[in-house]
Formats: structure tokens, sequence, C-alpha cells
């Protein structure tokens, strides 16, 4: 194994087990040591390959958040209606908690007031997301009545605001993991009800919502 081979390897490993002592033992318990006892490794690595803790966490959320980002692309590609991207919503849902990726979110934002580094390393993670929500917003926006009064940017962030706050909402209750989509679920009918309307109809909303 080359040099470069190695340094790529060792740096993903602690990726991994930076985000895996996040999610079993959470942000209070990540540290040098407890990092490099859950890769196996020499601590100082950490501080050879990272510099510091601090940098390996945000390291850690913006590497495995574009991952998580791009498994579904071609799923956000394939969106062409409201309803399609609630679709989406419900499946990421199920699957990141399923994964332990919502307890990571939870822990990550927890440990960012105190963390400057991680804070905006958090933010740049989720927006990722919002960005995502944005491209699928704009081809749906782009003959909706709706698309004259909320443009994409406001409504992905919106959306993602809504979405991220059901999801930690729904951590207060491991018992019952499955978190209330209903009201995004809500907003996706009205969508595709107002979409549906025939041409009158559409010139009397697109009328209403120039005056709001």
């Amino acid at each position: 194994m080359t040099e470069d081979a190695r340094t790529t390897e060792t740096r993903r490993r602690l990726i991994d087990a930076t985000i895996e002592t996040i999610r079993t033992r959470g942000i209070a318990a990540v540290s040098a040591r407890t990092i490099a006892a859950t890769g196996k490794v020499n601590q100082a690595l950490i501080f050879y390959h990272f510099g510091s803790v601090q940098a390996l966490l945000g390291e850690a959320s913006l590497v495995t958040t574009a991952e998580r980002v791009a498994t579904y692309d071609a799923e956000f590609d394939a969106v062409n209606s409201f309803a399609g991207l609630i679709e989406v919503a419900t499946k990421l849902h199920a699957e990141e908690h399923a994964a332990g990726n919502v307890n990571v979110l939870a822990q990550v934002l927890a440990g960012s007031p105190a963390n400057p580094e991680l804070a905006q390393a958090t933010g740049q993670a989720l927006q990722m997301w919002t960005d995502r929500v944005e491209q699928v917003l704009q081809r749906l926006l782009k003959d909706s009545p709706i698309g004259e009064a909320l443009d994409a940017k406001t409504l992905a962030k919106l959306v993602s605001a809504t979405f991220i706050g059901l999801e930690l909402v729904g951590t207060t209750n491991p018992d019952s993991p499955d978190t209330d989509l209903a009201g995004l679920e809500r907003l996706g009918v009205l969508a595709e009800l107002i979409d549906d309307l025939g041409p009158i109809a559409r010139r009397a909303v697109r009328a209403k919502l120039r005056k709001a």
C-alpha cells in the first residue's frame, strides 16, 4: 500500500471512529482517547492528520453528510411532484433513524454552542441538505402559482428546518421513533391541489398570492 493510500485509509478510519463514538457514547464523551479506542488506532494519529479533535469532528461531519446526501441523488433527481419530495423525505427519515444518524445530528447540535469549529462545520453540513432540497423545489415551483409567493431558497430553508426539528423531537421519544411528518405531508398535498387547479382558478390563486 502506498503512503497516500495509507494516509487516506487512516483518515477514513478516524472519521468513522469519530461518528461511531458520537453515535454510541454521545458528544460529551468524544476525546482523542475515546476516538482512538473506537478506531483501534494510536491517538497521536488524530493530531498528525487533523491537528485537533475539534478539526476531526468538523471534517467527520462534512464528509459523512456529503456521502449521505449523495446517496439520495438519484431519488432527488427523479422527484417531479411535491408528493414525490415527501416520499423521499419519509424514506430518508426512516433510514437515518435506523442508522442512528439522527442521534448523531442531535449530539453535534448539542455540542456546537461550546465549539465554534464544530458549529461552523455543522452549519455547512446542514446546508448541503438544504441546497439539495432547493434544487428540487426550483423545478417544482417553476410552473406553480406557489412559486410567485415563495422562492425555492426560502421554501427550502423552511422545509429543511421543519424536517430537522421533527427529527430532533423524535429523539426525545425513543419508544416511538416514527416522527410525525403529517405537517410536511399536508404541505405537499396543498401544493399538489393548487397545481391541479384549472387555468381560471390558477390565475385567481396567483392574483391572491401577489396581493399577499
